[in-house]
């Protein structure tokens, strides 16, 4: 063989070589850019979602510890975002934010709280209803869950 041949050859692997590195450091770079990209996404998502039931929970079992006709508006709200939920959270945020729902629902049927016994509520902390629902939410965060 002709060394201007291998010469050739050798030029030609080398650029194919160096082209071929540089396209799977590009590739390998913008796939984990856009993975970190998801799961910011996904955290943002969750954190307005959260925040949402977090509000909108508060507002109900306020409610329901005063009143005894159950706000069904409110209901179907709180129902629409734990369905939303069960999109991009865990089963363990699901299962409190449904225990969450379920407390507040049973709430109206209990006799209307006075001042004084929402008081007592507050003192030994009983009133946190969404306690659970937040440390399951923390939980999801710090062990940055994907979904």
């Amino acid at each position: 063989m002709d060394a201007g041949y291998i010469t050739a050859l050798a030029a030609l692997g080398g650029a194919a070589l160096g082209g071929f590195t540089s396209f799977a450091t590009s590739w390998t770079t913008q796939h984990a850019q856009m993975n970190a990209e998801r799961a910011a996404s996904s955290k943002s998502r969750r954190q307005k979602l959260y925040k949402a039931f977090i509000d909108k929970a508060a507002q109900m079992y306020g409610d329901a510890l005063i009143h005894d006709k159950l706000e069904l508006s409110g209901l179907i709200d709180l129902h629409t975002i734990v369905s939303r939920m069960r999109v991009f959270s865990s089963a363990a945020v699901i299962e409190s934010a449904v225990r969450v729902v379920l407390v507040i629902t049973e709430t109206y049927n209990q006799p209307n709280k006075t001042p004084t016994e929402i008081e007592v509520m507050i003192q030994n902390g009983s009133i946190d209803l969404l306690k659970g629902f937040s440390e399951a939410c923390r939980r999801e965060f710090e062990t940055n869950l994907r979904i």
